[in-house]
C-alpha cells in the first residue's frame, strides 16, 4: 500500500494541532507590515495579526512561499518514507502559491512524485479539502486517486462570509475619497462568497444581525453536508454564528478556526465565514 503525504499551504487556516493530528505538512505564506516580514503562524499568531491590522495605516501584504520551501516539505516526506505526495494549494487565481508548488514538484519529479492540485478555494474551504485528502491517504488511496477525488469535489466546496467593517476596503483603495458614500455605507455588511476561485460579493445586508441570519439561512439551504467549518477574524459574536447552526447535520464535527491573512488582509477584523463541502 502506497504511503502518500498530504501537503498544503497556510492559507488553508488549519490550526497546527489539526494539521499535526492529520499528518498534514503546512508550508507557510509570509506577511509584511511595512518593512517587517512575518512567517504565518510561526512568527505571528492570528491574534497578533489582527492587532497589527487594527493599528496599521496601510494593508499588509502577503507573499507566496518559494518553490524551495515546498521542495523542503517534499524532501522531508521522502526522507520519512513516503512514496509520494499530493499538494493542495489555495486558489491559483488569488496567489502564486500554486505555481511555486508546481515548480517545486517538477524539480523533484526524478526523485519523488508529487501531484499539485489547485483547490480553487481558500481558508477552511481549502482546509476541509485537505482533511478529506488526509483521510483518503490514511485509507490507502494512491496519489492519483486522492488528486482526482479532490478535483472532483471542487464544485461542492463553498465559502460564505460577512464583513464587519469596510475599513480595510478603504485602506485598499476600494472606496477612495467618496466620503459621503462611505458614510452611507457604514451600516452595510457585505456578504462574500467564493466564485470561480475568487472572493466576490454575494449580497449586502443592512445590519450585522441580519447578515449573520442571512448567512446561516444560506448555509442551511445547502444541506446535507460532508464537512463544515467556521472561520473568524477575532469576531466577538462568533457564538451567535455557531448557535445558528445548532441542530443542523454537519456531516462531521464542526471545526472552528482563526481566519488567516490571505482573506483577512482584505476582509478585516470581525469577518465571519462558513466553509463547507456538500454531499455529492
Amino acid at each position: 500500500m502506497a504511503r502518500i503525504k498530504i501537503v498544503t499551504d497556510s492559507a488553508c487556516d488549519l490550526t497546527p494541532e489539526i494539521a499535526a493530528a492529520n499528518d498534514v505538512a503546512v508550508v507557510p505564506l509570509s506577511i509584511r507590515f511595512g518593512d517587517k516580514e512575518y512567517i504565518d503562524r510561526a512568527d505571528i499568531t492570528p491574534t497578533q495579526f489582527w492587532d497589527l491590522c487594527r493599528s496599521a495605516k496601510e494593508l499588509p501584504e502577503t507573499a507566496a512561499p518559494s518553490p524551495g520551501q515546498f521542495q523542503d516539505a517534499f524532501r522531508s516526506a521522502k526522507e520519512e518514507g513516503y512514496d509520494g505526495a499530493v499538494c493542495i494549494n489555495l486558489s491559483a487565481a488569488l496567489s502564486g502559491t500554486y505555481q511555486s508548488a508546481l515548480t517545486a514538484a517538477e524539480a523533484m519529479a526524478a526523485e519523488f512524485p508529487v501531484i499539485v492540485v489547485d483547490s480553487k478555494a481558500v481558508t477552511m474551504a481549502q482546509g476541509l479539502m485537505v482533511l478529506a485528502a488526509a483521510e483518503q491517504a490514511k485509507a490507502g488511496m494512491t496519489g492519483e486517486e486522492i488528486a482526482a477525488a479532490t478535483t472532483a469535489s471542487i464544485d461542492r466546496v463553498h465559502v460564505l462570509g460577512v464583513l464587519d467593517t469596510l475599513e480595510h476596503l478603504v485602506k485598499g483603495g476600494r472606496v477612495g475619497g467618496a466620503k459621503g458614500l462611505l458614510g452611507s455605507m457604514l451600516s452595510i455588511k457585505p456578504i462574500l462568497e467564493l466564485r470561480d476561485g475568487l472572493v466576490a460579493e454575494e449580497s449586502k445586508q443592512r445590519t450585522r444581525t441580519r447578515a449573520i441570519k442571512y448567512l446561516a439561512d444560506k448555509v442551511k439551504a445547502d444541506a446535507p453536508f460532508e464537512r463544515v467549518a467556521i472561520v473568524h477574524g477575532d469576531a466577538s459574536d462568533l457564538d451567535v454564528m455557531m448557535s445558528s447552526l445548532e441542530g443542523v447535520d454537519l456531516g462531521t464535527d464542526l471545526i472552528v478556526s482563526d481566519l488567516g491573512p490571505v482573506v483577512g488582509t482584505h476582509g478585516g477584523p470581525g469577518l465571519i465565514g462558513v466553509c463547507y463541502i456538500t454531499k455529492g
